[in-house]
Protein backbone atom coordinates (compact mmCIF):
# COMPACT_ATOMS: atom_id res chain seq x y z
CA UNK A 1 0.00 0.00 0.00
CA UNK A 2 1.14 3.21 -1.18
CA UNK A 3 2.34 6.07 1.58
CA UNK A 4 -0.50 9.02 1.66
CA UNK A 5 0.71 11.71 -0.98
CA UNK A 6 2.53 14.58 1.55
CA UNK A 7 0.56 17.95 1.63
CA UNK A 8 2.64 20.75 -0.46
CA UNK A 9 4.45 23.91 1.18
CA UNK A 10 5.51 26.20 -2.22
CA UNK A 11 8.77 28.20 -1.48
CA UNK A 12 9.25 31.18 -4.19
CA UNK A 13 13.15 30.29 -4.11
CA UNK A 14 15.21 27.54 -5.12
CA UNK A 15 16.17 26.46 -1.63
CA UNK A 16 15.60 26.65 1.80
CA UNK A 17 18.17 26.24 4.77
CA UNK A 18 18.35 22.82 6.21
CA UNK A 19 17.03 23.64 9.55
CA UNK A 20 13.74 24.84 7.92
CA UNK A 21 13.55 21.41 5.47
CA UNK A 22 14.03 19.84 8.63
CA UNK A 23 10.97 21.53 10.35
CA UNK A 24 8.85 20.88 7.45
CA UNK A 25 9.74 17.53 6.84
CA UNK A 26 6.00 15.79 6.65
CA UNK A 27 5.22 18.14 3.87
CA UNK A 28 6.66 18.28 0.23
CA UNK A 29 8.20 21.38 -0.40
CA UNK A 30 8.13 22.47 -3.86
CA UNK A 31 10.93 25.06 -5.05
CA UNK A 32 9.14 27.92 -7.75
CA UNK A 33 12.76 29.22 -8.71
CA UNK A 34 14.29 32.58 -7.99
CA UNK A 35 12.31 34.93 -9.92
CA UNK A 36 8.49 33.21 -10.24
CA UNK A 37 6.55 35.63 -11.76
CA UNK A 38 2.62 35.83 -11.07
CA UNK A 39 1.60 33.48 -13.92
CA UNK A 40 4.28 30.54 -12.70
CA UNK A 41 2.72 31.05 -9.63
CA UNK A 42 -0.91 30.52 -10.51
CA UNK A 43 0.43 27.61 -12.66
CA UNK A 44 2.70 25.81 -9.72
CA UNK A 45 -0.58 26.58 -7.13
CA UNK A 46 -3.22 24.98 -9.50
CA UNK A 47 -0.48 21.81 -10.27
CA UNK A 48 0.13 21.36 -6.53
CA UNK A 49 -2.83 22.84 -4.64
CA UNK A 50 -0.50 23.88 -1.90
CA UNK A 51 -1.50 24.39 1.91
CA UNK A 52 0.78 26.75 2.49
CA UNK A 53 3.35 29.17 0.52
CA UNK A 54 6.72 30.50 2.32
CA UNK A 55 7.50 33.86 0.29
CA UNK A 56 11.03 34.95 -0.52
CA UNK A 57 11.51 36.28 -3.49
CA UNK A 58 8.35 37.61 -5.42
CA UNK A 59 4.76 38.11 -3.75
CA UNK A 60 1.43 36.26 -3.63
CA UNK A 61 -1.86 37.70 -5.37
CA UNK A 62 -5.28 37.09 -4.98
CA UNK A 63 -5.18 35.26 -8.19
CA UNK A 64 -2.53 32.98 -7.19
CA UNK A 65 -4.89 32.72 -3.46
CA UNK A 66 -7.80 31.63 -5.91
CA UNK A 67 -5.70 29.08 -7.90
CA UNK A 68 -5.11 27.64 -4.35
CA UNK A 69 -8.20 26.89 -2.61
CA UNK A 70 -6.38 24.80 -0.06
CA UNK A 71 -4.09 27.79 1.19
CA UNK A 72 -4.40 28.04 4.78
CA UNK A 73 -1.23 29.80 5.09
CA UNK A 74 1.14 32.31 3.90
CA UNK A 75 4.73 33.03 5.40
CA UNK A 76 7.15 35.32 4.52
CA UNK A 77 10.66 34.27 4.61
CA UNK A 78 11.48 37.67 6.92
CA UNK A 79 9.73 40.61 7.99
CA UNK A 80 8.12 42.39 5.38
CA UNK A 81 4.81 41.64 3.84
CA UNK A 82 4.00 43.95 1.56
CA UNK A 83 4.48 41.95 -1.30
CA UNK A 84 1.68 39.94 0.05
CA UNK A 85 -2.02 41.11 -0.72
CA UNK A 86 -3.16 40.71 2.95
CA UNK A 87 -6.59 41.92 2.37
CA UNK A 88 -7.24 39.58 -0.54
CA UNK A 89 -5.89 36.61 2.19
CA UNK A 90 -8.10 37.65 5.06
CA UNK A 91 -10.98 38.13 2.91
CA UNK A 92 -10.52 33.85 1.82
CA UNK A 93 -9.20 33.03 5.24
CA UNK A 94 -5.51 32.50 4.82
CA UNK A 95 -3.24 33.45 7.31
CA UNK A 96 0.05 35.79 6.57
CA UNK A 97 2.70 35.52 9.17
CA UNK A 98 5.90 37.01 9.19
CA UNK A 99 9.09 35.91 10.68
CA UNK A 100 9.58 38.92 12.86
CA UNK A 101 12.72 39.87 13.87
CA UNK A 102 14.75 36.99 12.17
CA UNK A 103 16.54 39.35 10.36
CA UNK A 104 16.80 41.84 12.55
CA UNK A 105 20.99 41.64 14.19
CA UNK A 106 22.31 41.76 9.66
CA UNK A 107 19.67 44.62 8.73
CA UNK A 108 20.57 46.71 11.43
CA UNK A 109 24.55 46.22 11.34
CA UNK A 110 24.24 46.98 7.41
CA UNK A 111 22.44 49.86 8.41
CA UNK A 112 25.39 51.05 9.82
CA UNK A 113 28.13 50.06 7.49
CA UNK A 114 25.53 52.36 5.17
CA UNK A 115 25.52 55.34 7.93
CA UNK A 116 29.86 54.87 8.50
CA UNK A 117 30.18 54.56 4.68
CA UNK A 118 28.37 57.84 4.10
CA UNK A 119 29.41 60.02 6.97
CA UNK A 120 33.14 58.67 6.27
CA UNK A 121 33.12 58.56 2.55
CA UNK A 122 34.69 54.78 2.39
CA UNK A 123 33.38 54.74 -1.00
CA UNK A 124 34.62 57.44 -2.73
CA UNK A 125 38.03 57.46 -0.57
CA UNK A 126 38.53 54.01 -1.61
CA UNK A 127 37.90 55.13 -5.43
CA UNK A 128 40.45 58.61 -5.45
CA UNK A 129 43.04 56.25 -4.00
CA UNK A 130 42.69 53.55 -6.44
CA UNK A 131 43.46 56.11 -8.62
CA UNK A 132 46.04 57.29 -7.12
CA UNK A 133 45.21 60.55 -5.03
CA UNK A 134 46.05 60.94 -1.57
CA UNK A 135 43.11 62.92 0.10
CA UNK A 136 44.84 63.68 3.57
CA UNK A 137 44.73 67.34 3.32
CA UNK A 138 41.76 67.98 1.74
CA UNK A 139 39.35 65.47 3.01
CA UNK A 140 36.87 66.26 6.25
CA UNK A 141 34.95 62.97 7.37
CA UNK A 142 31.83 63.52 9.54
CA UNK A 143 32.27 62.74 13.46
CA UNK A 144 29.07 61.36 14.45
CA UNK A 145 29.93 61.67 18.00
CA UNK A 146 26.87 64.49 18.90
CA UNK A 147 24.67 64.01 16.42
CA UNK A 148 21.31 63.01 16.09
CA UNK A 149 20.03 59.88 14.36
CA UNK A 150 16.29 60.36 13.55
CA UNK A 151 14.72 56.12 13.41
CA UNK A 152 11.26 56.15 11.43
CA UNK A 153 10.58 53.15 12.97
CA UNK A 154 11.24 51.74 16.40
CA UNK A 155 10.61 47.69 15.74
CA UNK A 156 13.69 45.37 16.65
CA UNK A 157 16.00 46.71 13.57
CA UNK A 158 15.61 50.15 14.79
CA UNK A 159 16.08 49.33 18.42
CA UNK A 160 19.27 47.73 17.54
CA UNK A 161 20.26 50.68 15.74
CA UNK A 162 19.19 52.90 18.43
CA UNK A 163 21.54 50.48 20.70
CA UNK A 164 24.69 51.57 18.80
CA UNK A 165 23.82 55.32 18.33
CA UNK A 166 24.08 55.56 21.70
CA UNK A 167 27.75 53.56 22.46
CA UNK A 168 28.78 56.28 20.09
CA UNK A 169 27.44 59.22 22.12
CA UNK A 170 24.27 60.12 19.43
CA UNK A 171 21.52 61.64 20.77
CA UNK A 172 18.66 59.94 18.98
CA UNK A 173 14.60 60.54 18.04
CA UNK A 174 12.24 57.83 16.93
CA UNK A 175 8.68 57.87 15.35
CA UNK A 176 6.37 55.26 15.39
CA UNK A 177 3.11 55.40 15.89
CA UNK A 178 3.26 51.82 17.21
CA UNK A 179 5.34 52.08 19.46
CA UNK A 180 4.12 52.28 23.20
CA UNK A 181 7.54 53.29 25.03
CA UNK A 182 11.33 54.00 23.61
CA UNK A 183 14.13 52.42 25.06
CA UNK A 184 16.25 54.82 27.38
CA UNK A 185 18.06 57.50 25.74
CA UNK A 186 15.38 57.40 22.77
CA UNK A 187 12.86 60.71 22.60
CA UNK A 188 9.64 59.44 20.64
CA UNK A 189 8.70 62.36 18.51
CA UNK A 190 6.59 63.40 15.37
CA UNK A 191 7.76 62.61 12.04
CA UNK A 192 7.98 66.59 11.37
CA UNK A 193 10.59 67.32 14.15
CA UNK A 194 12.79 63.95 13.87
CA UNK A 195 13.23 65.55 9.77
CA UNK A 196 13.85 69.32 11.37
CA UNK A 197 16.20 68.17 14.03
CA UNK A 198 17.87 64.67 12.77
CA UNK A 199 21.55 64.73 11.14
CA UNK A 200 21.22 60.95 9.78
CA UNK A 201 17.34 59.61 9.18
CA UNK A 202 17.09 56.24 8.75
CA UNK A 203 14.30 54.04 7.63
CA UNK A 204 12.91 51.17 9.89
CA UNK A 205 9.22 50.67 8.55
CA UNK A 206 6.85 48.94 6.16
CA UNK A 207 5.46 50.55 3.34
CA UNK A 208 2.09 50.95 3.52
CA UNK A 209 -0.17 52.82 1.04
CA UNK A 210 0.04 55.85 3.27
CA UNK A 211 3.69 56.03 3.70
CA UNK A 212 4.33 55.43 0.01
CA UNK A 213 6.82 58.21 -0.96
CA UNK A 214 7.20 59.50 2.12
CA UNK A 215 10.56 61.25 1.79
CA UNK A 216 9.42 63.24 -0.58
CA UNK A 217 10.58 66.82 -1.77
CA UNK A 218 8.91 68.45 0.39
CA UNK A 219 9.72 66.04 3.91
CA UNK A 220 13.61 66.44 2.24
CA UNK A 221 13.46 70.42 2.02
CA UNK A 222 13.00 69.73 5.94
CA UNK A 223 15.24 68.27 6.88
CA UNK A 224 19.04 69.54 7.87
CA UNK A 225 21.69 71.02 5.26
CA UNK A 226 24.13 68.17 5.11
CA UNK A 227 21.88 65.41 6.43
CA UNK A 228 22.50 61.30 5.70
CA UNK A 229 19.25 59.15 4.54
CA UNK A 230 19.97 55.41 4.93
CA UNK A 231 16.95 52.73 3.83
CA UNK A 232 17.41 49.21 4.62
CA UNK A 233 13.64 49.17 4.54
CA UNK A 234 11.46 49.29 1.39
CA UNK A 235 12.14 51.37 -1.46
CA UNK A 236 8.93 52.68 -1.88
CA UNK A 237 9.56 54.84 1.05
CA UNK A 238 11.48 57.26 -0.93
CA UNK A 239 10.91 58.93 -4.36
CA UNK A 240 13.70 58.63 -5.58
CA UNK A 241 14.08 61.30 -8.19
CA UNK A 242 13.41 64.15 -5.37
CA UNK A 243 16.68 62.02 -3.47
CA UNK A 244 18.21 62.49 -6.49
CA UNK A 245 17.70 65.55 -6.74
CA UNK A 246 18.72 66.50 -3.36
CA UNK A 247 21.97 64.70 -3.57
CA UNK A 248 23.07 66.67 -6.54
CA UNK A 249 21.82 69.79 -4.86
CA UNK A 250 24.25 68.85 -1.70
CA UNK A 251 20.83 69.48 0.31
CA UNK A 252 22.03 65.62 1.23
CA UNK A 253 25.46 64.67 2.22
CA UNK A 254 24.96 61.21 1.31
CA UNK A 255 22.41 58.56 1.17
CA UNK A 256 22.60 54.90 1.55
CA UNK A 257 20.82 52.70 -0.04
CA UNK A 258 19.54 48.69 0.62
CA UNK A 259 16.17 49.28 -1.69
CA UNK A 260 14.37 50.50 -4.40
CA UNK A 261 11.19 50.80 -6.07
CA UNK A 262 11.64 48.78 -8.80
CA UNK A 263 13.49 45.81 -7.95
CA UNK A 264 15.72 44.41 -8.99
CA UNK A 265 17.58 47.56 -9.75
CA UNK A 266 18.44 47.11 -13.21
CA UNK A 267 20.79 49.27 -15.42
CA UNK A 268 21.06 52.22 -16.43
CA UNK A 269 19.54 53.62 -13.37
CA UNK A 270 20.00 57.15 -12.28
CA UNK A 271 20.92 56.25 -8.98
CA UNK A 272 24.36 54.78 -10.67
CA UNK A 273 25.64 58.46 -11.20
CA UNK A 274 25.07 59.83 -8.55
CA UNK A 275 28.49 60.15 -6.51
CA UNK A 276 27.43 60.69 -2.82
CA UNK A 277 25.12 57.48 -3.23
CA UNK A 278 26.05 54.55 -1.68
CA UNK A 279 24.22 51.40 -3.44
CA UNK A 280 23.66 47.63 -2.26
CA UNK A 281 21.25 45.38 -3.63
CA UNK A 282 18.65 44.76 -0.75
CA UNK A 283 20.90 42.89 0.91
CA UNK A 284 20.99 43.66 4.55
CA UNK A 285 19.01 40.74 5.58
CA UNK A 286 21.23 38.52 3.64
CA UNK A 287 23.92 36.59 6.35
CA UNK A 288 24.38 32.96 6.81
CA UNK A 289 22.92 33.33 10.15
CA UNK A 290 19.74 35.42 8.98
CA UNK A 291 19.26 32.62 6.26
CA UNK A 292 18.79 30.19 9.22
CA UNK A 293 16.77 32.48 11.72
CA UNK A 294 14.55 33.61 8.60
CA UNK A 295 13.72 29.79 7.04
CA UNK A 296 13.32 28.39 10.52
CA UNK A 297 10.97 31.14 11.70
CA UNK A 298 9.15 31.42 8.38
CA UNK A 299 8.66 27.28 8.63
CA UNK A 300 7.72 27.55 12.44
CA UNK A 301 4.80 30.01 10.84
CA UNK A 302 3.58 28.04 8.54
CA UNK A 303 3.60 24.97 11.26
CA UNK A 304 1.78 26.87 13.59
CA UNK A 305 -1.06 27.22 11.52
CA UNK A 306 -1.18 24.16 9.73
CA UNK A 307 -0.90 22.09 13.40
CA UNK A 308 -3.62 24.76 14.94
Amino acid sequence: MSAAKKEVVIVTGVDLAPAAVELLRDYELVYAGAKPTEDDMVKLAQQHQPVAIIVRYGGVSARVMDAAPSLRVISKHGTGIDSIDSQAAQQRGIAVKAAAGANAPAVAEHTWALIMACAKNVVGLDQRMREGHWDKSTHKSLELQGRTLGLVGLGAIGRRVAAVAAALGMPVLAHDPYAKEAPQGVQLVDLDTLFAQSDVVSLHCPLTAENKHMINAQSLARMKDGAILVNTARGGLIDEQALIAALDSGKLRAAGLDSFEKEPFTAPHPLQRVGNAVLSPHIGGVTSDAYIAMGTGAASNVLAVLRA
